[in-house]
């Protein structure tokens, strides 16, 4: 069966357009992408002494179950060459399951939709060019809807001639 998904990328480290276009390549078969937002240069969050990200969302479908998919994101990060550090530090890639269709679960390892995703204008962004109207199955509000609540200062599209990165 398959199942709608969204993802959120984001990197600040090496070459970071090619960052993704690793990242994507290498979600297939698994992971089959469907659309892509516009990609997005953002100030960092949490620690702020590090370099600007650039985020994207995708748009996805997958026959993998929550659990198998997040395995294998984690797996495929590893392999791009992330290495654990700072939390909220500099990253080659990070690789975040936003929704999973309409699921709310929580586990000790896993929660869906990502618990941190209302009020982070660096994920909403983005994600709101794919699925503006998506509603957030356990706050009921529209992706929309949260991003204007959000702060979005600094967000800005990802020109590579007037980047800042």
């Amino acid at each position: 069966m398959q199942h709608t998904i969204y993802l959120g990328l984001g990197t600040n480290l090496g070459d970071l357009p090619a960052n993704f276009d690793h990242a994507l390549q290498a979600l297939s078969p698994q992971v089959v992408v469907t659309a892509r937002s516009p990609i997005y240069e953002t100030p960092p969050w949490g620690y702020l002494d590090q370099p600007s990200f650039l985020n994207q969302a995708v748009k996805a479908e997958t026959d993998l179950s929550p659990g198998d998919l997040i395995a294998f994101l984690k797996r495929l990060e590893h392999e791009l060459g992330r290495v654990q550090g700072l939390k909220n530090g500099p990253r080659l890639i990070d690789l975040d399951l936003l929704f999973y269709d309409d699921l709310s679960l929580e586990l000790p390892d896993l929660t869906i939709p990502h618990p941190r995703i209302e009020g982070r204008g660096f994920i909403l962004t983005p994600l709101a060019d794919l699925a503006p109207d998506l509603r957030h199955p356990v706050l009921g509000k529209t992706i929309a809807e949260m991003l204007a609540e959000s702060d979005t200062t600094g967000i800005k599209p990802f020109a590579p001639e007037n980047s800042n990165i």
